[in-house]
């Protein structure tokens, strides 16, 4: 009499490391994002609003955030390969850390709380303008510096 044998389902494709796909992008968006966060936290400390004043903290966060990723883009477009998880690093985690779309919204319902909607409105298309033109103007001296540079 022989030994009964065992019933193994067949192998199958082996199940990809999740280090190899989302993980570590997931990472560094975190860890990009807390860095980028901080920094916004401290300059809000530094630079605090008073209650109906105008949100110059969170303006100017805004403003340098979108100008900074102006250039960034150019950088890891047009002349730098950068590594795979350079840009949700570095564009999405700390950038969009620091830059901050939630604390505006509050700031402008916190003007119109306060009386002030006609600052609230202008807070509203003044950041809006600002940091648009923030990217369109850094994108543009980034490329012109860099076409200077070139051969």
């Amino acid at each position: 009499m022989t030994a009964p044998q065992s019933v193994r389902a067949p192998a199958g494709p082996a199940r990809p490391s999740p280090w190899r796909g989302q993980a570590p992008v997931v990472a560094v968006v975190a860890l990009g994002g807390a860095l980028g966060a901080t920094a916004r936290y401290a300059l809000a400390l530094h630079w605090p609003t008073p209650p109906g004043g105008f949100p110059w903290a969170t303006f100017w966060t805004n403003v340098v955030g979108c100008a900074v990723i102006g250039v960034f883009m150019v950088v890891i477009t047009d002349v730098w390969a950068a590594h795979r998880l350079v840009r949700p690093f570095f564009g999405t985690g700390v950038l969009g850390g620091f830059t901050t779309f939630s604390t505006y919204a509050v700031d402008i319902q916190k003007l119109v709380d306060h009386g002030r909607a006609g600052t609230g409105l202008a807070y509203l298309a003044a950041t809006l303008l600002a940091a648009l033109t923030a990217v369109w103007l850094a994108s543009t001296a980034a490329r012109r510096v860099l076409k200077r540079r070139q051969p």
